[in-house]
């Protein structure tokens, strides 16, 4: 059994047939990790204890040949912003670099309820703050397609977890792409829920009003699979949508011919790597082979959406992150002789470069006299920016783009280009600002063998169309 081609389905199906345990394959992704990853730098922490209780308790359900709940003994991984109750919670971050959190996000809680075996948890840039996971506290994550590459960001390690196959499948986070840019460079699929279709109880916040938690995975399926059972309404979270949750895997093979598929001139115009406008717009031939109707469309505030998500991302990040002063946990300054010293000194030495950048921009944005020019305009835009994907959608069932304007870029080319890394993020932040959901799927590669992925954006709470037309292009392609 090669462990690192198992999906969700064929995972489970080995324990239930017993091929396997659950403690066996547990192990043995553990033994994956050993070898592979210290070359790519996906795992943070390990939760081997945790992990192997809860096999052991999948395997005593399957001696007594009861029924396997539906993820039962699949091993995941869980990006480091999502908190696990008694294990080390950074964010990616120095500042939380002895943080052990004293509860389960809910996320979390409904995976392994379901049967889950978390491995660990993963790399990420700090706080999920960038496009390539070089802003980690601790290292960069190598995109295992080739190590000299990003894996993308902010959820670069879960999405090289599940690239080089030391995962079945992994959580992520998406405030402005960083579950969708990452599962396009690494080749693996990534799915951006509706906002408040899952629950952000237990999500490190960055911009609460951006933040997402969503599946990264191999296959259409599994990221159906896995959705379904984290999501739906969490008392915990006020932010949590009331909205029925479907079965996604059991509707994803329905017919896509007659759904309109949006094409948005905006998203194919400077910028756009040649390699990536080829294989994108074969993708949507395939979709339209497939019996979809393909039209132009327009969503006119595009360009302004990478200023827009800068300012309010920001702003939230500076309120957000205030907490982290050295007072109640997390890092505190020795140095320190005075309370404001104290404060300095712990944000100081505790935030990254990138993280200190954000929280300047934010606070600047959010102070007397520039409130009104800056925050309260960028929310205007927002709201222009979803009344496009609201006029759009009274035309189309669904609009189909590039998931990032190039392939994985080499690691440390644009560390020292803030502005060139944030407009890495240019087809992503859109669907963040409107609350649409969005999936990247895998639809070539570039001559130099770097994948590519296509992405669609939905309606609002409407993952069964979008997943449905990512399964029915990756069913097309894969014929």
């Amino acid at each position: 059994m090669d462990i690192g081609l198992l999906t969700i389905e064929s995972a489970r199906t080995a324990i239930l047939e017993r091929q396997t345990t659950a403690v066996a394959l547990a192990e043995s992704f553990y033994r994956k990790i050993e070898a592979d990853d210290p070359k790519i730098g996906a795992y943070l922490t390990l939760t081997r204890e945790r992990a192997l209780a809860k096999a052991a308790h999948i395997d005593a359900i399957a001696d007594k040949g009861d029924p396997l709940p539906p993820l039962g003994g699949v091993p995941i991984a869980i990006k480091d912003v999502l908190t696990m109750r008694g294990v080390r919670t950074t964010a990616g971050s120095k500042i939380l670099n002895n943080f052990v959190a004293p509860y389960d996000c809910t996320a979390v809680a409904r995976l392994e309820a379901a049967g889950a075996v978390v491995l660990g948890k993963t790399n990420c840039d700090e706080f999920a703050m960038g496009s390539s996971n070089e802003n980690s506290g601790y290292w960069p994550v190598r995109n295992p397609r080739d190590l000299t590459r990003v894996p993308g960001g902010s959820s670069g390690g879960p999405a090289a977890a599940v690239a080089a196959g030391t995962a079945v499948a992994a959580l992520g986070s998406d405030t402005g792409g960083s579950i969708r840019q990452p599962a396009s460079f690494c080749g693996v699929v990534g799915l951006m829920p509706t906002y408040g279709r899952v629950s952000r109880y237990g999500l490190i916040a960055f911009a609460s009003s951006l933040d997402h938690i969503g599946p990264i995975t191999k296959s259409v399926k599994d990221a159906a699979i896995l959705l379904r059972h984290m999501a739906g309404r969490d008392p915990l979270d006020s932010t949590s949508a009331p909205v029925p949750v479907g079965d996604y895997a059991a509707e994803i093979g329905e017919p896509v011919r007659g759904l309109r598929l949006g094409v948005p001139k905006e998203y194919f115009g400077d910028g756009l790597d040649a390699e990536v406008r080829t294989a994108v717009e074969r993708a949507i031939q395939k979709l339209a082979e497939a019996g979809c109707e393909v039209a132009p469309i327009s969503l006119p505030h595009t360009p302004y959406a990478i200023p827009t998500y800068y300012v309010i991302a920001t702003a939230e990040a500076s309120s957000n992150l205030a907490r982290y002063d050295g007072v109640r946990y997390a890092y505190r300054s020795p140095q320190a002789r005075t309370l404001s010293e104290m404060y300095r000194r712990s944000r100081d030495e505790g935030f990254g470069a990138e993280v200190k950048r954000r929280i300047m921009l934010g606070t600047y944005a959010l102070s007397a006299g520039y409130y009104d020019a800056y925050y309260l305009k960028a929310q205007r835009v927002r709201t222009l920016l979803a009344r496009d994907f609201e006029a759009a959608f009274q035309q189309v069932d669904a609009v189909v783009t590039p998931t990032s304007p190039t392939p994985a870029f080499k690691l440390g080319e644009k560390v020292d280009d803030p502005l060139a890394m944030y407009l890495a993020d240019i087809y992503t932040v859109t669907a963040d600002l409107a609350g649409v959901p969005g999936i990247s799927v895998p639809c070539g590669e570039s001559k130099g063998g770097l994948p590519i992925g296509l992405q669609i954006l939905g309606r609002h709470f409407d993952e069964a169309t979008v997943i449905r037309l990512a399964h029915a292009y990756e069913h097309a392609r894969a014929g």
